[in-house]
């Protein structure tokens, strides 16, 4: 590591200057990880923050998490027969359904994205 030190008084004191942060930010997938991290895996948690890798973790694991659900939902819509048709024909069957898949579909995310290490 290449230090630089700046004199105060009779004291050298390190030039720390933090990397920057990644650009994004933390959504519902990401925030859950971080609860997840933050409550069960404590070392992992304190290793993430103190080496400032943590947000950049929580945005890759929401990134994936999102793909994933995404995919899920499309593939699950139509093996089910969930259809543009169907909400034009009946549209409260429709949204029972959509929420039955999303909330399928979050439910697989948690246990292979969110809860796993």
């Amino acid at each position: 590591m290449n230090l630089t030190y700046e004199k105060c008084g009779d004291y050298l004191i390190p030039n720390l200057i933090p990397d920057p942060e990644p650009e994004g930010e933390v959504r519902k997938f990401g925030l859950m990880r971080k609860s997840y991290v933050e409550n069960h895996r404590r070392g992992i948690y304190s290793g993430l923050l103190l080496s400032g890798k943590l947000k950049e973790h929580l945005l890759m694991i929401q990134e994936q998490a999102e793909e994933r659900f995404d995919l899920l939902i499309e593939q699950m819509a139509k093996q089910e027969g969930v259809t543009e048709r169907l909400k034009a024909q009946n549209q409260m069957l429709w949204v029972r359904r959509m929420n039955n898949i999303r909330a399928r579909a979050e439910e697989i995310v948690r246990e292979e994205i969110i809860y796993c290490l």
